[in-house]
Formats: C-alpha cells, structure tokens, sequence
C-alpha cells in the first residue's frame, strides 16, 4: 500500500473543517523528538537529515491532513485492506517536554488518544519516560482513551535498543495489567518508517 503525497500541508487548510472533532495530546519527556514527529506528519517532504527542532516551550496545536492509502493491484491478494477511516483531517495538541509534570492540566475536556513519545536513542531518558507514562495509565479519566507509543529517533537507534525500551518500560507486563489499548510503533522522520501506522491510528 502506498499514500498519496499531493498535499500533507495544514498551512492552507482555511476551507477544511476538522471532522468528528477530538481531543488529541502529543506528550513525552524533553528532547524525545515531538515536534518533529508531528511536524513530518503534516508534512513528510519537509523533514530530511538537516532536520532539527528546539524544545517547545508551552504548547503547539498541529493540523494533519490523513493522506489517503493509494493500493497496488499487486497488494490487494497480499496485503490486508487498510482500517475503514473515520476522519481524514485532526488537530493534536502537542505539550512541550518542560510542562510534560503538569499533563493533568489538559484533561479539563475527555481526552481520546494520546501519543507518548519516547526517544529510543537515549536509554538514560527512558526510565524518566516511563514513570510519566504509568502515571497516566493510572489517571481515572483516562481509563477509555487509547494510546498510542511511538519509539521515536529510529535511524539514530540499533535494533536491539527497540527491545531494550520496551523491556525498560515493561510494556509486556504492563499491557496484561491496564484496561486501556496501547499501540506501538517504531518511528523515525528522517527515514519516514511508521508514518503510515501512525497516520492509521489517528484516522480510525
């Protein structure tokens, strides 16, 4: 299966509404790569090795535009059919690294999916990113909101670190544990691995 890449801007969106309107946060620790994860989904082409981004200071409201799956003639027999879409346009707000102690701020309003960012890149940093995130699988009034962790800076990362974070985290233990969906996946901006099972997530 492949996306179409005509148009991933949220800039000129003016004319497009967001449909079926839902609360979506983008959280993790400082320097776990947030704003560059949100930053190639409302545009992939432009991210590339030259890349960088400062830690975000207070919070950025990102509008992505679900491009729509394109199948191969080749793929049909081979590939299951992609999830049905229940909107093609979302707004995540993104919390920047420094306020990420203060999350239980933005639970004024139902939250209904939330992506963790972790930087796989920095297994010093995980440990820090995994007491946050079990603190959120605890809150009450995120009991029903699905989640979604993205192991972020794959192409800074060795294979094995993916199995390291996980094991850090205890995500086996913790997923047998918690009445919450988590779903996980790899992702790199630079080499656009797990852009499409992310724009998956935030489309269904």
């Amino acid at each position: 299966m492949k996306r179409s890449n005509s148009c991933y801007r949220s800039n000129n969106l003016e004319n497009k509404t967001v449909t079926d309107a839902m609360s979506y946060l983008c959280l993790g620790p400082i320097s776990a790569g947030k704003t560059l994860l949100l930053t190639c989904l409302q545009n992939p082409d432009s991210v590339n090795f030259t890349s960088h981004s400062v830690p975000s200071v207070g919070t950025n409201l990102f509008t992505i535009k679900i491009p729509p799956v394109v199948i191969d003639e080749k793929d049909i027999n081979v590939k299951p059919a992609p999830p049905p879409r229940k909107r093609d346009l979302v707004q995540v707000r993104e919390v920047g690294g420094c306020l990420a102690p203060l999350w239980r701020d933005y639970l004024a309003k139902p939250v209904d999916k939330v992506m963790y960012v972790v930087d796989t890149s920095n297994l010093c940093q995980i440990s820090a990113a995994g007491v946050l995130l079990y603190s959120m699988l605890a809150e009450p009034r995120l009991q029903k909101t699905k989640f979604l962790l993205v192991l972020s800076k794959m192409d800074l990362a060795y294979r094995q670190m993916r199995n390291e974070a996980l094991l850090m985290l205890q995500m086996e233990k913790f997923q047998k544990q918690i009445p919450q969906a988590i779903t996980i996946v790899q992702f790199s901006a630079i080499d656009k691995e797990g852009i499409d099972e992310i724009y998956d997530w935030l489309a269904t």
